[in-house]
């Protein structure tokens, strides 16, 4: 029935097995079962995270919990947007045997600097670059660390953190934005003819319009400011 799209008749059927069959050798997996196709095709997180916490509880050595928690975590983060929950998930996850280590890691990270705790965010940032020197996602953490300091003000931390995204990973994606990033840092420092040179060398920005603003902005300061002298 799954198989062929009948979720609500394959889910009726796993969970009266379950209810009625809880000693019974796959009753663990009909609940897991049961938890995916609310979550995967029902879009029903709440009744799959309640599921999700059943087999935590009622089956401690249930073989698909190192999934389970991962669930249970992008439950929190992404579907109910619930970032403390999702931060203590996903450290259960970490604490665990998980593949990808650095993206559970990531995850830590950007729940905190989506509650706008930005120094535990470089924190976890920072922890990661260290633990995991090697990984993809390089390029991104050392970005959003810039971004932190630069959220909190901090310019002259904020500067040499674009710097290091520029002159480590300069084929990155995000290079053109460090740049720009760092374009913002100087002009904020009132170096304005130094943040103009670098937009205007700026290529494969991802907004061209965006841009342009800023170039015309950043020139109109300088003119103003020249007359003024």
């Amino acid at each position: 029935m799954l198989n062929e799209g009948d979720y609500r008749g394959s889910l009726q059927r796993l969970e009266r097995l379950h209810r009625e069959h809880p000693g019974f050798r796959h009753a663990a997996d009909a609940l897991f079962q049961s938890a995916e196709i609310y979550n995967n095709h029902l879009d029903e997180p709440r009744k799959a995270l309640m599921r999700y916490l059943m087999l935590e509880r009622d089956y401690p050595g249930y073989g698909q919990l190192p999934l389970v928690h991962r669930q249970v975590a992008d439950i929190y983060k992404y579907q109910l947007e619930d970032h403390v929950l999702a931060i203590s998930a996903y450290q259960k996850v970490l604490d665990g045997p998980v593949g990808q280590p650095d993206w559970i890691q990531y995850e830590v990270a950007d729940s905190y600097f989506r509650l706008n705790n930005f120094e535990q965010a470089r924190i976890e940032f920072t922890s990661l670059l260290k633990n995991y020197p090697d990984s993809e996602l390089g390029p991104e953490v050392q970005f959003r660390i810039a971004v932190t300091y630069a959220v909190e003000g901090q310019l002259p931390e904020a500067e040499a953190a674009y710097r290091l995204v520029i002159e480590h990973w300069p084929d990155s994606s995000y290079a053109p934005e460090a740049r720009f990033g760092l374009a913002a840092v100087l002009e904020e420092k009132e170096e304005l003819q130094k943040a103009l040179d670098i937009l205007e060398e700026l290529e494969n920005y991802g907004n061209p319009a965006v841009l342009q603003q800023k170039i015309d902005k950043i020139r109109t300061r300088i003119e103003k400011k020249e007359k003024a002298i």
